[in-house]
Formats: C-alpha cells, structure tokens, sequence
C-alpha cells in the first residue's frame, strides 16, 4: 500500500496551529510550486490565472509521481507571499498595490524534472498560458512569527498592526522575510467569519530597522 505523504500531518506546527495569537516557530526549509503577480487578488485577472495554473500542474505532478516514483502526496493547500513597496499600502489593504507569489508545497522528493515534465502535460491538456510561469520556489523562512486567524481576509489588519507595533517590538525582534499566509479553508465553501488562515511572518533578533 502507498504510503501518502500530506504535508498538514507531517508538519502540523506549521500547517496546524492552533494559536489565535501569535507565537514564534521554527519554519523548515520547504519547496513549493510557485506564481508571481501583482494586483487586487479580487478583481486582477493575473490572480485567478494564477489559481488556475498552479492546481492543474500540483495535481499533475501527483499523478505523475504516484505513477513514476511509487510516491504519493495530498495537494497541500494554497499558500500566498505578499508585500507592497509600501508597508502603509499593505496594512491600509490597498490591494491594487500589493505584489505576490503564490505557492503550493511540494515534495522535496519530487524531481524537477518530473515537475517540468507535469508542468508540459498541464499546458497541453488545459491550454492556460499562466501554466507556463509555473515553477519551483524552496524557502527556509526558519524563526517566525505565526498566528491562526479566524475570519475575514479583510479582518486580518488588526492582528498584523499589533504584530509590526506591539509583539516584534515587545520580543527584539524584526522581520526578515515576506509575509506569508496559508489559506486553510475554502473560500467558495466557507462563511468569511469562519475562513482559517495561518499569518506567518520570517523574524530575526534586532530592532526594526524600517
């Protein structure tokens, strides 16, 4: 029987936190499917481009895995980096500002070459020119801080306000990465009162040096 790596159990402090208050965490180097854009993930075309493109090469890289390696995994859920060349337009939600990278995690067994194979079979089938900005990305964001927010995309202001003015401060510590988040729960499915987003920020000891 084939053994399904799912990268939820396998790393539960980093996909299954349980605290709704942020608490440090040490982030395992982790590789990923990746897409980058920019814009309203709203209203911006390049965003649900993105979506579209990444799902159809994670699925084919599984199928392709499980097929060619003996190995399967469950498609971890969607992962975002965000930032704004102005940290005020990030915070203020200023949404045609921001600039992002979206990630899937991959199997740190998967070959790239497989991967690349994946991404060829994904274009040819569904035809969507985004497939072919899809590539790999390895992050080792290690020390973090990190939160489960329960609720609205658009309600996470207060907690990262107190994040940048009162924990970093409070605990010496500044940033050192991008904002990260990790969409647990389906938006289509979900009520936004009950959407679960993990909010992870890279830190590093030392004052603010913004």
């Amino acid at each position: 029987m084939t053994h399904t790596y799912d990268v939820k159990r396998a790393l539960p402090e980093c996909y299954a936190p349980r605290n709704t208050d942020w608490e440090l965490v040490d982030i395992p180097e982790l590789r990923f499917l990746a897409v980058d854009g920019r814009g309203d993930p709203n209203t911006a075309p390049a965003y649900r481009e993105a979506v579209e493109a990444l799902y159809p090469v994670a699925y084919t890289v599984k199928f392709a895995s499980r097929k060619e390696l003996g190995r399967d995994f469950v498609v971890g859920p969607l992962e975002g980096l965000w930032w704004a060349d102005s940290m005020d337009d990030f915070l203020a939600r200023r949404k045609d500002n921001w600039q992002w990278t979206l990630l899937i995690n991959l199997p740190d067994w998967v070959p790239d070459p497989l991967v690349d194979e994946a991404r060829h079979a994904a274009l040819t089938k569904k035809k969507r020119p985004a497939i072919e900005s899809v590539r790999t990305e390895t992050l080792h964001e290690g020390l973090s801080a990190q939160v489960l927010h329960i609720g609205s995309y658009d309600d996470e202001t207060p907690a990262l306000t107190r994040l940048h003015g009162e924990y970093l401060p409070a605990h010496g510590l500044r940033e050192t990465g991008l904002h990260h988040e990790i969409y647990l729960s389906d938006p289509r499915r979900t009520r936004p009162d009950r959407l679960r987003t993990i909010l992870r920020q890279p830190v590093e000891s030392g004052p603010d040096s913004r």
